[in-house]
């Protein structure tokens, strides 16, 4: 009997153990909005960088219009790492109850001494020669409450210009906005990379201020998940992490610049002259923290102006929603 009792345990370790060797890998399904800016639709194109994707994990990319739809998807369970930047993650938080997020990894940041972000153009032989000039004008965000939305408002204050009684502003796509300005329709608009990097554009616009010079280091955008989907899958975030580290060194890599630039010229269906001046290049591209540590602080201080603006109904101290100890086991497997 108590070799009978041997033999059974040990037919039931096998099959536990056989079971778990064909365990099917993780589905982890993560958010995006923009690329290039954002590396998820394109940061595993590269054989050999994501050594646990289809082991551990499957990445599924999940595209949204906008951070209000990911914070929609977050809190229904539809989507496992939400991408944010510091006013979403603000409207996450305290409008829709997301309080158990935690910011896990950066993305992109704007703001950095030595670095490009979105700029405010005019029209270079226009009427708009100082920020006061603005009044009466019509100004173009891409989005009310966002950034270039917080810098508009913050830039003209500072100048006693309040919106919609001193200037209007109006929303649009950051594709659009070259035809705004230069059709007269806006008297300042947003500009970011690719689009404000058009020959005929660059040529008749100039830049009137920056995010930088309004709100200082800006967190962009990071990748956050819920606290109950961390403590279920740790240890396949951490693989996650590391592949993702992997990625931010290759692409960062001069050495791989041009191969860089084909693969996201590939995935945007662009040509890739429209990435050569800037994509991957030092003090010219989209500024990201080293092996993807975000700037908590900046969060804070982001969301304390927000607040300040009346955009949101409260500070909030991001240490406190922040959860990096799974970034740094991820990093220091890499060393």
């Amino acid at each position: 009997m108590k070799l009978g009792r041997v033999v059974l345990a040990l037919l039931i370790a096998g099959l536990a153990a056989r079971g778990s060797a064909h365990a099917e890998p993780t589905k982890i399904r993560i958010g995006w909005i923009v690329t290039p800016a954002e590396l998820t639709p394109y940061m595993f194109a590269k054989e050999g960088i994501a050594v646990h994707n289809g082991v551990s994990y499957t990445l599924e990319p999940v595209h949204f219009q906008g951070s209000i739809m990911e914070v929609t998807a977050a809190g229904t369970g539809d989507l496992d790492i939400a991408v944010f930047g510091s006013t979403s993650f603000a409207i996450a938080v305290e409008n829709a109850g997301l309080g158990d997020l935690r910011i896990i990894a950066d993305e992109v940041q704007d703001g950095v001494p030595g670095w490009s972000g979105p700029e405010f153009r005019v029209l270079r032989d226009g009427p708009i020669k100082t920020i006061e000039d603005l009044r009466g004008k019509v100004l173009a965000t891409n989005a009310f409450g966002g950034e270039t939305d917080m810098a508009i408002k913050l830039t003209l204050m500072k100048h006693s210009l309040v919106a919609n009684r001193d200037y209007t502003e109006i929303e649009a796509e950051m594709a659009n906005m070259n035809a705004l300005l230069l059709e007269h329709k806006a008297d300042l608009v947003s500009a970011v990379h690719p689009f404000q990097d058009i020959p005929d554009f660059d040529a008749k616009s100039r830049t009137l201020f920056t995010t930088g010079d309004a709100l200082g280091r800006f967190e962009v955008s990071f990748w956050t998940a819920r606290t109950a989907y961390i403590a279920a899958h740790r240890a396949v975030l951490i693989d996650l992490l590391e592949d993702y580290v992997r990625a931010i060194r290759w692409y960062s890599d001069p050495a791989h610049r041009d191969e860089g630039i084909a693969i996201v010229a590939k995935a945007t269906k662009r040509p890739p002259e429209t990435f050569a001046k800037w994509l991957f290049l030092p003090g010219k591209g989209y500024y990201r923290g080293p092996d993807g540590v975000p700037d908590i602080d900046a969060v804070t201080a982001n969301v304390r102006l927000q607040h300040e603006l009346g955009l949101v109904k409260a500070e909030l101290d991001a240490k406190t929603y922040a959860d990096l100890s799974l970034l740094k086991d991820a990093v220091a497997r890499l060393k």
